[in-house]
């Protein structure tokens, strides 16, 4: 299968480095990154050890592939959609943190837009070089449910390379359910400047589980079957696999970037309004996310 990666950041990078290991795989990523992967290849380490060499580009107009993976920031989704529509692409799949992706994409491609959801660990420890941080899954699907040859055929194709993959009816259910989870730990870690685990423990753990009940009574609100206890099982259960990693927010911090807060807890607080709910610990956190961006981001 022919594939681009669009947004070759850490996720992005291991990802299309393992789907390089049997497929053509293209990565759209930053120059530095792109001419290091281009001089001697793209090295993976950690929980998954290899060294591949995919194309690597900086420009993203124009391509043609199978399928186009994208793993950008929640807030660049438009500006990949548009730069997508330059070129051809069977299908497309996100691989993104946040919610609403999926429709963002589909507004600009008329390709299928399937939704999914990714649990490896990855960091970016240098241009050229990815370390995996934790063994998981992914799954995917079509974005609003049920099931699709072209979900089967991506799939199949993940699975090929090595790649836990699971795919699911239930996409709308699953997003919803990741969101429980990284509303929970990406702002607590990133505040707090701690590992995953942390939520695991007080007094960070009634806090993470507050938020985690929040999203779930929101999704249901939305007519999506959520429960409190799903949703809080999920949260531990990713918090205790991924205990020792760093969250993709808490990364975006230390590098004085701006974060994913507002396709996160600011989707729960946005979506809760909409059906008068109070969500009071994710508009909490959303707030002193966004109070920290001010005052140290220039984005």
């Amino acid at each position: 299968m022919e594939i681009v990666v669009f947004g070759a950041g850490s996720l992005g990078s291991l990802i299309g480095g393992v789907l390089a290991t049997e497929h053509d795989v293209t990565l759209v990523a930053r120059e530095s990154h792109a001419r290091a992967i281009e001089r001697t290849g793209l090295k993976l380490e950690g929980a998954l050890e290899t060294t591949v060499h995919p194309e690597a580009v900086t420009d993203g107009h124009g391509l043609a592939a199978d399928l186009a993976i994208v793993t950008v920031k929640a807030f660049d989704t438009e500006h990949a959609a548009k730069t997508l529509t330059t070129g051809s692409f069977e299908a497309v799949l996100s691989l993104q943190n946040g919610m609403g992706n999926e429709e963002a994409l589909a507004q600009h491609l008329e390709a299928p837009v399937l939704a999914g959801t990714a649990t490896y660990g990855a960091l970016l420890t240098e241009p050229g070089t990815v370390r995996c941080t934790g063994l998981g899954e992914i799954l995917l699907g079509p974005r609003n449910g049920g099931s699709s040859p072209v979900a089967e055929r991506v799939g199949v194709a993940f699975d090929a390379a090595g790649l836990e993959t699971t795919v699911s009816a239930s996409m709308p259910r699953r997003l919803w359910e990741k969101l429980a989870v990284n509303a929970g730990v990406n702002p607590i870690t990133a505040l707090a400047d701690v590992p995953n685990g942390a939520v695991l423990e007080a007094p960070a753990r009634e806090l993470a589980r507050a938020c985690a009940r929040e999203t779930a009574r929101t999704a249901r609100a939305h007519d999506v079957s959520l429960s409190n206890r799903v949703a809080l099982e999920s949260l531990e259960s990713v918090a205790r696999a991924t205990a020792k990693n760093t969250s993709s927010m808490r990364q975006d911090v230390h590098a004085g970037r701006r974060t994913e807060i507002g396709a996160i807890n600011g989707y729960v607080c946005v979506k809760a309004e909409t059906t008068g709910l109070e969500v009071p610990t994710n508009r909490l956190l959303v707030a002193l996310l966004e109070t920290w961006e001010r005052e140290n981001t220039s984005e």
